[in-house]
């Protein structure tokens, strides 16, 4: 029999969740399980999944930023497909392709648009975490110095350099000893990064100009007096763009909201339109030459599918859309709407603390309310699990509006959305009225919802016992 896919889909559509239960991550589907994120979709485009009865779901989580063009869009598809027509020569390795060379200009070409020309050397590897190791290994070379430090609640990848830069103890428990010579400092205290400069052998600090996990940014000039701080002890600045750049936050490179002029910036998500993983780091020629300083270390650091020809269409496509259907501008519109809109919400109902919005990049955090019968709610949920109330919330935008967000951080009252960069009026409207909806929900104690929590806690410890925020 010949091998035809579509025909096995079609025909064994439905065991998703049982072979992901025999044969990969059996708690995932457990956590999904629970919390009802169990669907079985079977087309996308845009903004929404299909599932096999035609339900349509908007989608608020975006594959945690990947999906910034939107889903199954047809200039990747058709560059895909023109590649394989070509039987292009792929990955000879010992050869240097047009397709990666044609990328490398194009992400100089927009840097330098941003204001960033001084990025003019590109190095292309496969994803984010990838892409920081990079960053670490080039800083470390460019400097001669050991040591990198980063924020504290940063999240830059999980492979062990990048786990050692993430500055969330969560993702530790159970994988150190870490990289020697790590070390966080927190978010706005400039005292103590000086304190770690001045001892003269930081390589680098590396930030996310918004972090991924929360929302999280400076409302000062941190990042302008960090920066002037890394210049004056000799320290680069690595910008972790993976999740805000390409113009998640409304602008190309999120580091621009700052007016920053970082030595490094690594990229991967949004570049790889969707379809093929694509990851790249850029840098000063002075310091890339410094990692290949001699001919015989042409190689010595290096990625066998860094430069494949179907991730480096994907990347040109995904900056050829941006710009031509002016996605980073809407970013920023939409944005600007949603900010308003929750805003509005949150003079609607105590339960929200605070409002974090950059472009398409949106938190929302709750705190305990003033009311009575509220704050019994909200201590009895939080004293049944610490990351209960936030899960509660995502649930319920699924259950009841097919809506698709994530619990922001580990025990952390927050939720977050990541829309594509293609939604409109319509799609912000709809998760507007929603959250409104399921916060509405929220006033009646006891009720339904607050009886989900209990549900939650109860399933999960009958289970496997994990954290319910995912």
């Amino acid at each position: 029999m010949p091998f035809d896919l579509p025909g096995i889909l079609r025909s064994r559509m439905g065991e998703n969740y049982s072979l992901h239960q025999k044969y990969l991550n059996r708690t995932l589907v457990r956590v999904q399980q629970i919390i009802g994120f169990d669907k079985v979709y079977v087309r996308a485009k845009g903004a929404y999944l299909y599932d096999r009865e035609d339900n349509e779901y908007l989608d608020f989580l975006g594959g945690f930023g990947v999906f910034a063009i939107g889903r199954n869009h047809p200039v990747p598809q058709k560059a895909i497909r023109d590649v394989l027509a070509m039987d292009l020569p792929n990955m000879v390795q010992m050869d240097s392709a047009l397709l990666s060379g044609l990328l490398a200009e194009a992400l100089v070409k927009r840097f330098a648009a941003q204001g960033a020309s001084h990025l003019d050397s590109v190095f292309l590897c496969n994803s984010g975490t990838e892409a920081v190791e990079g960053a670490i290994k080039f800083a470390r070379a460019g400097t001669g110095r050991p040591r990198i430090l980063s924020l504290e609640n940063s999240f830059h990848g999980l492979s062990m350099g990048s786990l050692s830069l993430t500055g969330n103890p969560f993702f530790h428990d159970g994988f150190a000893p870490f990289l020697p010579g790590c070390s966080t400092v927190r978010l706005g205290d400039l005292a103590a990064l000086e304190r770690e400069l001045q001892k003269g052998d930081v390589a680098a600090l590396v930030i996310e100009p918004v972090q991924g996990k929360g929302v999280q940014f400076p409302r000062d000039d941190f990042f302008v007096q960090a920066q002037a701080l890394c210049r004056r002890h000799g320290t680069l600045l690595v910008c972790d763009e993976v999740q805000t750049g390409l113009g998640r936050t409304g602008k190309w490179f999120a580091f621009e909201h700052w007016g920053l002029e970082p030595d490094i910036v690594t990229l991967a998500k949004a570049l790889s339109a969707g379809y093929v993983p694509c990851g790249a780091i850029l840098t000063r020629r002075s310091i890339y030459q410094k990692v290949f300083n001699r001919l015989d270390r042409c190689v010595v650091h290096s990625s066998t599918f860094g430069r494949n020809n179907l991730a480096c269409a994907c990347g040109l496509a995904a900056l050829s859309v941006l710009e031509e259907e002016k996605l980073v501008e809407n970013a920023a519109r939409m944005g600007e709407r949603l900010e308003e809109g929750l805003l509005e919400l949150q003079k609607q109902h105590e339960i929200i603390k605070e409002v974090r919005v950059k472009g398409l990049m949106v938190a929302v955090e709750f705190g305990e309310p003033r009311s009575l019968r509220l704050k019994m709610a909200w201590k009895t949920v939080h004293a049944l699990d610490p990351g209960l109330f936030p899960q509660l919330v995502v649930s319920q935008l699924m259950a009841k509006h097919r809506i698709l967000t994530q619990v922001a951080a580990n025990n952390a009252d927050v939720i977050k959305a990541l829309p594509p960069l293609i939604v409109g009026p319509k799609e912000v409207d709809y998760f507007l009225s929603s959250l409104d909806s399921v916060l509405a929900d929220l006033r009646k104690f006891p009720g339904p919802l607050w009886d989900l929590g209990t549900n939650f806690v109860k399933a999960m410890r009958n289970g496997a016992e994990q954290p319910l925020s995912v």
